[in-house]
């Protein structure tokens, strides 16, 4: 049943203000609007630092009118009002044409000397000075909002001044007034709702009830209120994450699995004694868990995180043996092509030619030919292929398996949950491991990854050679870069490989999700225009240099990856198509163009491509950022250490709030408006607590009908989906 949250916003703030807040916010909903939190707060009687106003910025701010005036155009008919306001000490200029209501003291909202107001708009400047062109306005002396007479009522004038003065977020259409406005008729149309929060869990986190801080936050009295709001507001939304991922969670334990055991003499032990090496202790320990889960009658939904080359593939490829011991399949899921022929080689290679022969590893991709593709289905279908590894191609009507047993899904970051589900319902209920190369601080794995049991490899096999990272300035020493094709040179003499990797392919390619540059005056390297500059260079001369990116057909990057894996092509310029998966030995440097425009995580997993085959490896990141900037920060952090898990963390510190959880966080908007992985940890920890022990006593929310409301409110699509499916 519908509650006041759910109302339409055109029943409440009018059809005109209900479709404005649509096209510019996306808030359809009272509990959107009221969800709209502001950003900060201003008081009346605090003037804004006019002089540290930044150019070419969206303002909000306070400050008071010292002059105003108008007088008429001279080249044209008209008028221009132009106004002059000040913090006390610097002062901003505010120009408006054809608006001389606008200096009428008749007018409540006039720009007159002595009155202060918040005044909206882009900080420009004109002539030397900062200038707000036709800004947005509100002064504090509408009609309604006088202020007491400080010689009257000086204690209630001094209360007037210092009330906080919600500022939200905007747009030129939309200024932070009229959102005020719009929430001052929502808040009137919430009268006695249900708290969402068990009783028991208000009392013990100390939190307001939810109607109250609904209103604090929105219309404080003083600091204290809109603090204590957000601390409680913050609780209740991390709250109800825990309580949905704790509930999928359970939901998935109610499937009945098919236990997959290895036996004595069989796949697993024939495997592990032809291993030539020693399992690192995570590998084993990992590899407990993941055999515990496999042997239980309900479906095993792990998440496995580790370094680059830490040897999970291997992991998952005994838990593969376990299954086929079974007569069950396992499908490997991957990102790109490339990748998926690499695992393929890879576990064939690893295998043997016994057990390649037996379990027949079997590749699916978009880009195979009719015959090979007819030919793959048939082994599928039949239960002869027990490992399947394939991209987006596994997920198609025409890919069927006999016994799905085991889904392991590589690089879960580039896969959606719907398309990991579609995956999964090719079998009955089958175990699911979804891997990550790039680590995952415990915060964002509680907040996004909590539906599922996580493992982690944190050392490295023996063996690995040390990684030595440089940072190229050319901001600073633009004449680096022919040294840097210097060094590349001198790897290939002493028989080595190496990659330049490029952000783009050609000057007309969208940006993707790659970083926007901090400078924008330098074009971007293509690995069209790179491949065409390495060839000509003479510290390069002889040297075979070839390309690989997404736009090559399967047979052209097949072709390319294996005669660079034997040893037939010395330099492989290539965009991030090589991020993950590809293994050669012999690969030990790698040049990173435009590194600023890459993720921290990006970044370290590419660099995860050299030094794979015990010669030690060399990476140097390449960049025009400026000094003192978060871009060449983030490069230089990656250059600092080849800890991933450190690096995860100092991402976490370095990224924007909004993009921390990416594109994990599905659907629509995040339903995390105020807590911050960054920074609540202790809140979140507290909050699964409590809704660990809130489902234990009542599963299915029975008790709690507000509850379970607020969840099917706040889940993203995906989330409402997996339920709706389970």
């Amino acid at each position: 049943m519908a509650g006041p949250l759910d109302q339409r916003l055109a029943a409440v703030v009018g059809d005109r203000t209900a479709k404005l807040l649509d096209k510019q916010l996306q808030l359809r909903t009272v509990g959107d609007l009221l969800q709209h939190y502001p950003r900060r707060y201003v008081k009346r009687g605090e003037l804004s630092r006019l002089d540290a106003l930044p150019l070419e910025t969206d303002v909000t701010i306070v400050a008071e009118v010292l002059r105003a005036t108008s007088r008429g155009l001279r080249a044209r008919r008209g008028s221009m009002q132009e106004v002059l306001i000040s913090d006390g000490t610097g002062t901003l200029s505010l120009v408006f044409f054809n608006q001389p209501f606008i200096t009428d003291e008749k007018n409540a909202n006039a720009l007159v000397p002595g009155r202060r107001g918040l005044f909206s708009g882009k900080v420009k400047l004109y002539k030397g000075m900062r200038q707000l062109a036709h800004p947005q306005h509100q002064m504090f002396t509408e009609e309604g909002q006088e202020p007491p007479d400080p010689e009257v009522d000086p204690e209630g004038a001094k209360r007037w001044e210092e009330i906080p003065l919600p500022i939200y977020p905007a747009t030129a259409a939309l200024t932070t007034w009229k959102i005020e406005k719009a929430v001052e008729l929502a808040l009137g149309a919430i009268t006695g709702l249900d708290d969402p929060m068990p009783l028991e869990v208000c009392r013990t986190a100390r939190l307001m009830g939810y109607e109250a801080a609904l209103r604090r936050i929105h219309r404080p009295a003083h600091d204290g209120d809109w603090i204590q709001a957000k601390r409680t507001l913050r609780f209740h939304e991390a709250f109800l994450l825990q309580t949905a991922l704790l509930q999928r969670r359970a939901v998935r334990a109610m499937f009945a699995a098919t236990p997959r055991t290895p036996r004595s003499g069989g796949y697993l032990e024939r495997f592990d004694a032809a291993l030539p090496f020693t399992l690192t202790e995570d590998q084993r320990v990992v590899g407990g868990e993941i055999m515990a889960d496999l042997a239980g009658d309900a479906p095993m939904h792990r998440l496995l995180q580790g370094e680059v080359a830490s040897g999970k593939t291997l992991v998952a490829l005994r838990g593969m043996l376990a299954v086929a011991e079974s007569g069950g399949q396992s499908a490997l899921l991957a990102p790109t092509e490339v990748l998926a022929a690499q695992h393929l080689r890879s576990i064939a290679k690893i295998l043997g030619p016994d057990l390649s022969a037996e379990l027949m590893p079997t590749l699916v991709t978009g880009q195979m030919g009719v015959q090979a593709r007819r030919k793959a289905a048939l082994q599928i279908i039949t239960g002869r292929a027990k490992i399947v590894v394939g991209t987006h191609a596994l997920l198609s009507d025409s890919t069927e398996f006999e016994d799905l047993g085991l889904v392991v899904v590589d690089e879960q970051h580039r896969f959606g949950v719907e398309q990991r589900e579609v995956l999964r319902r090719k079998g009955t209920a089958p175990h699911t491991l979804v891997m990550t190369a790039t680590p995952i601080p415990r915060t964002v794995a509680m907040t996004v990854f909590g539906d599922l049991e996580t493992s982690t490899i944190r050392g490295l096999p023996a063996g690995r050679a040390p990684i030595t990272s440089h940072v190229v300035p050319l901001a600073e020493k633009p004449r680096w870069l022919p040294n840097v094709w210097r060094r590349a040179g001198e790897e290939i003499e002493q028989g080595r490989q190496g990659y330049v990797i490029c952000p783009a392919i050609g000057a007309d390619e969208d940006e993707g999700d790659l970083l926007a540059p901090d400078d924008a005056g330098v074009p971007r390297a293509t690995v069209t225009g790179v491949l065409a500059d390495l060839r000509a260079q003479p510290a390069l001369a002889g040297r075979r240099i070839e390309a690989l990116t997404g736009r090559m057909s399967g047979e052209e990057k097949e072709a390319v990856m294996t005669a660079f894996a034997e040893g037939r092509i010395d330099l492989l310029v290539a965009t991030t198509v090589v991020e993950v998966g590809v293994d050669v030995a012999n690969a030990t440097f790698m040049v990173v163009l435009d590194a600023d425009r890459f993720g921290v995580s990006q970044l370290h997993q590419l660099r995860g491509r050299v030094g794979r085959g015990g010669l030690p490896g060399l990476c140097l990141l390449v960049t025009h950022a400026e000094r003192d900037t978060p871009a060449l920060e983030r490069v230089e952090a990656v250059a600092a250490t080849t800890d991933g898990f450190a690096l995860a963390q100092a991402d976490l510190e370095l990224r924007r709030e909004g993009d921390v959880l990416g594109a994990s966080q599905s659907g629509g908007r995040s339903q995390l408006k105020l807590l911050r992985v960054t920074r609540d940890g202790d809140i979140i920890e507290q909050a699964r607590a409590a809704a660990a022990a809130t489902l234990e006593e009542d599963p299915a929310l029975d008790a709690y009908p507000a509850l379970r409301a607020a969840i099917e409110r706040t889940s993203d699509e995906e989330s409402r989906a997996f339920l709706d499916k389970s």
